[in-house]
């Protein structure tokens, strides 16, 4: 029998934290965070990271595991998340993967698969200097798009890794990614994921109530402390939402206002995009967040563990 994982995840403010916080303590469970922003040290409000009681009550992993100046790859991220639910194994309990990092999930759920033929370092140069250009991701999407249409309506223009990768495979094959045969990799355990389903108006009012408390934290100090502390305004961990929108703020004297608000668009339209992945997965178990969230997943996570 392969060792068990246990996966909440949902779209960002959906309740999936304090729903895991339940849950872990009912079933043994560690928590190993599932964020691509809470890994940087540092970032605390912005990302909205666990508090220090709930960290006390339930062990987490995965948090402050790199500087924010060092660029973090999904990679990183699975083979360190890998090498935590060893040890925690090792300690009789049960690793509960939490967080809304779709990208995260998928890749410990399938493995790290991008195609079956290697790579062309002067093809894959001569993309990345089109990328390079004022609108050489758009450019590059559209040209996706006539060779590789299927794989051109899942990948963003700025998912330009695999956009990249999309137009080298079928360079170097003449057959569009969507098309190629992928072995996916035999997985060394079995992860169990409930994906918590929240309605989109009461998902939007939560997201602009999270906004409002981060503001009320100090995140716009938080990001004046980054700059003053040599953070690059174009590092990998400044991207982030909530992040980016304030870096005008801090160094031009932009309105917080205007910056709030474009935070709470920029993180409804992220959850939206999240949403989509989620409905487009189909190993997830949907949790309707609405009817007994916690009664339901309490349920399944005892059968998963005990059969």
């Amino acid at each position: 029998m392969k060792p068990r994982i246990i996966a909440i995840t949902g779209c960002t403010a959906s309740g999936k934290s304090s729903l895991a916080m339940e849950l872990a303590g009912k079933h043994g469970c560690e928590i190993v965070c599932m964020d691509s922003m809470q890994v940087y040290t540092g970032m605390d409000i912005g990302t909205a990271k666990p508090s220090k009681a709930d960290r006390q009550r339930i062990p987490h992993h995965m948090l402050d595991v790199v500087s924010p100046v060092e660029p973090y790859a999904v990679a990183d991220y699975v083979k360190g998340a890998e090498a935590v639910f060893e040890q925690i194994w090792q300690r009789g309990k049960t690793p509960m993967l939490v967080g809304g990092t779709g990208l995260y999930l998928k890749s410990l759920l399938h493995g790290m698969t991008l195609g079956v033929e290697k790579s062309d370092p002067e093809i894959r140069s001569r993309y990345e200097s089109i990328a390079a250009r004022p609108d050489g991701r758009e450019q590059l999407h559209a040209m996706l798009e006539q060779v590789d249409p299927s794989s051109a309506a899942k990948l963003h223009p700025n998912d330009l890794r695999r956009v990249i990768r999309a137009l080298e495979v079928y360079e170097l094959t003449g057959t569009p990614l969507s098309q190629q045969k992928r072995e996916e990799p035999e997985r060394p355990y079995d992860i169990f994921p409930l994906v918590l389903m929240m309605p989109r108006e009461k998902l939007q009012k939560r997201i602009a109530l999270r906004v409002d408390e981060m503001f009320q934290a100090g995140l716009v100090e938080e990001v004046r402390t980054l700059l003053a502390s040599g953070v690059p305004a174009d590092a990998q961990s400044m991207q982030a939402i909530g992040y980016k929108e304030l870096i005008p703020v801090v160094r031009d004297g932009l309105a917080q206002s205007v910056a709030k608000e474009q935070i709470v668009l920029g993180t409804r339209h992220y959850a939206k995009r999240q949403e989509t992945w989620f409905k487009g997965e189909k190993l997830l178990v949907p949790l309707d967040a609405e009817n007994a969230p916690l009664a339901t997943a309490d349920a399944q996570i005892h059968a998963f563990l005990n059969t």
